[in-house]
Formats: structure tokens, sequence, C-alpha cells
């Protein structure tokens, strides 16, 4: 597996591994309704702060991504997801290493995302790798803009929560 910075060439591509993820939420529990993807608009803006990652498979085809973007000297995890067919194989733990190795590198103080706090793939893997759920009078501004607009989108907010790993 390789992981390398995406390109617009590979939108289409992230938007189909997203689509595919999501089943998986859906099964989970996680999400209803119709699968939405990113939009270019979303993706380019990863792009634009360098922080759009894509893994790759032998041949060279993406299996996964992680877009962020850094605001208020933290890393944002905006967007990770991994092809059905390659979840739990490493992928995304390689693509979230990435992305905290370059916020480190950018001199970020640390990382934040939002994720469902029900499904045993996603806020326990974070937890794993040191992020702490942040109770609601810990949320900075911007994560509980976040977590309303994401309930806005139709996600329930009894099932979401942010997270935070301080470096």
């Amino acid at each position: 597996m390789l992981i390398r910075p995406a390109t617009t060439a590979d939108f289409d591509a992230l938007r189909a591994i997203e689509l595919a993820a999501f089943e998986t939420l859906r099964a989970a529990g996680a999400v209803s309704g119709s699968a939405s993807a990113s939009t270019d608009q979303q993706l380019q803006r990863y792009l634009d702060h360098g922080l759009l990652d894509v893994a790759c498979d032998q041949s060279g085809e993406p299996i996964g991504f992680c877009g962020s973007y850094i605001a208020e000297s933290m890393l944002h995890i905006g967007e990770m997801d991994v092809h059905p067919a390659w979840q739990r194989q490493g992928v995304g733990r390689r693509l979230l290493a990435a992305a905290l190795e370059e916020a480190r590198a950018r001199r970020a103080d640390g990382a934040t995302l939002t994720t469902d706090r029900l499904v045993p793939f996603n806020a326990p893997f974070y937890a794993s790798l040191g992020f702490r759920p942040l109770a609601d009078d810990e949320l900075p501004a911007k994560l509980r803009e976040i977590l309303d607009a994401e309930a806005n989108m139709g996600l329930d907010p009894d099932r979401r929560i942010a997270m935070m790993l301080r470096f």
C-alpha cells in the first residue's frame, strides 16, 4: 500500500470510496437515508491545505483517503474513508498517521475530528490512537459549529461526538 498526496484527478475515486464506506456505516446504524459524498469544493479545500492523502493498492488504485485542514492551530480531520474491501487492514491507521505526522511538522497543537460515538470502529479506533472525547463544555466553537452542521445534514446528534488529540 502506498500513501500519496491526492490530486483533482482522484476526486471521483475518492467519492466512490466515500459512498461505499457509507454503506458500512449504514449497516452499523450510524447513518440512514440517501448516501452522499464530498463535493469538489470540500475536497479542493483539503487539497488547498495540502492535506488530502490517498491510500492506493499495489496497482495504484485508490482504496482510502483522509482530508483535513488546519484551523486555529489544530488539524481537523474532515473526512476519512476506506473502501469496505480494505477496511480492518490498517489503511485508516496509516492514513491518520500520515495526517498527524504532517500536522506535527506544521507545528499544529493537535488534532480534532467528529465521529459516531456508538459504532465500534469509529470513536474506539480514534481513542486507540490517543484522541479523547470532548464534553459539551469543552467544545471549541469550531467543533460545536461542525456538530451543528452535521445535525442539519441529518446525522443524529445523540450519536455524534467530537474528539481531540493534543501533541
